[in-house]
């Protein structure tokens, strides 16, 4: 996995703007991958950050980098905690509502909409998606708005803003490890 890809996926997430990042990779092998992941972990454990693989098939990975404890406090929300409720998650443990995602995730190919709540979407843009089936949104950027259209326009301008510097101090020469903002203690 190129760090160029990880930078520009993972941008805002590793700049403390949001919860997580979801992205598809190649790679050779399912330990290639595993490998790969256990390194960036050991590079970003200090700063709040976790980098799990979601799927792996054929030769591409779907991995996840998030914020426990944002992605432990956006969950707490009534509005995301219902979603999930609804959904079959557990929610009292952001860990296994990971894991059942992953489930999830394995046994279909399309992307389970309540998704958006691990990324830092806000819960009413994801019950939006979910009830309105994709249609019928405010305005669409990084997800599709059916609540608070402002909020959302600005944190599209923010995210892209946050991937254009992240990307061009990688290129630079700053690292995962000077890129990545600690998490708030």
């Amino acid at each position: 996995m190129s760090e160029d890809l990880f930078v520009h996926h993972c941008a805002p997430t590793l700049a403390g703007l949001k919860t997580g990042s979801l992205f598809a990779c190649g790679f050779e092998s399912e330990s290639e991958m595993k490998n790969t992941v256990r390194a960036v972990n050991r590079r970003l454990k200090s700063k709040g950050l976790c980098f799990v693989p979601m799927k792996y098939s054929g030769k591409k990975a779907l991995l996840y980098l998030y914020r426990p404890d944002k992605l432990r406090l956006d969950l707490k929300c009534s509005g995301a905690n219902a979603i999930l409720s609804g959904c079959g998650y557990s929610t009292e443990h952001p860990g296994r509502c990971i894991s059942c995602l992953r489930r999830k995730l394995s046994q279909s190919e399309e992307f389970p909409h309540e998704i958006g709540l691990f990324l830092g979407y806000p819960p009413d843009d994801v019950k939006g998606f979910i009830e309105q089936g994709a249609k019928n949104c405010k305005c669409s950027g990084c997800w599709k708005v059916y609540g608070d259209e402002k909020l959302a326009l600005s944190l599209f301008v923010k995210y892209k803003k946050c991937r254009e510097i992240y990307c061009r101090k990688h290129a630079e020469g700053f690292s995962l490890e000077r890129l990545a903002v600690a998490a708030k203690q």
